[in-house]
């Protein structure tokens, strides 16, 4: 039996945050009896779980990781890259005339609250 490893020891705060959440009885008996063979709790095995689950899942969508090829490919085309194609510059001109920045939506506050006073 591999030890259990509590990946959340290491967080210095207090245990104040709840969850709280409903499931099938077969998914709590089998939550049970992992913790128990763990030698753990049930609140303990399952917030390490999903904890791990958690971090796992953040760390895919926070690095994206290439082939030495790809990797190569792509630091060229940042270091020059294309001439902006009909599309691209359609799209940004289309992007232009629908978004609403957020300094220019400042600006137009402004001076809306100027015109009132």
């Amino acid at each position: 039996m591999p030890a259990f490893k509590d990946m959340t020891a290491d967080i210095d705060e207090p245990n104040d945050a709840r969850m709280s959440f409903r499931t099938k009885a077969r998914i709590k008996t089998a939550i049970q009896r992992a913790a128990a063979l763990s030698g753990v709790d049930d609140s303990a095995f399952t917030i390490n779980a999903a904890y791990q689950a958690a971090m796992t899942t953040i760390a895919g969508h926070e690095r994206t990781l290439l082939q030495p090829a790809d990797h190569a490919a792509f630091f060229a085309a940042l270091d020059n890259p294309p001439e902006p194609t009909d599309s691209l510059k359609a799209a940004f001109k289309r992007h232009s005339e629908t978004v609403v920045s957020k300094q220019s939506a400042k600006d137009n506050h402004r001076a809306a609250r100027c015109l009132k006073t």
